[in-house]
């Protein structure tokens, strides 16, 4: 699928993902990422770049700064937004 510089209908969708994860939390784990991912029914792109995370804990930012760098990575980040 070609890119270009246009952003996905799935804009976005990665911070509504983190803002409602943390929420009410100060860290959590992958596996809580994973299963709210596939609750909201990402798209396959988005699942990809969630599905790369590393097992372990994350407070906020260093999952930010994960997604980010496997958006970046995939040259993604125009296409479906960052994340904070």
């Amino acid at each position: 699928m070609e890119y270009g510089s246009f952003q996905a209908e799935e804009f976005g969708d990665l911070q509504r993902l983190v803002d409602g994860l943390f929420y009410d939390r100060r860290a959590i784990d992958r596996l809580d990422l994973i299963v709210q991912a596939e609750i909201l029914d990402l798209a396959p792109d988005l699942m990809e770049i969630v599905n790369l995370l590393p097992p372990g804990y994350y407070d906020r930012q260093s999952l930010c700064d994960q997604l980010n760098s496997a958006l970046a990575a995939h040259g993604w980040g125009a296409v479906y937004g960052t994340v904070e």
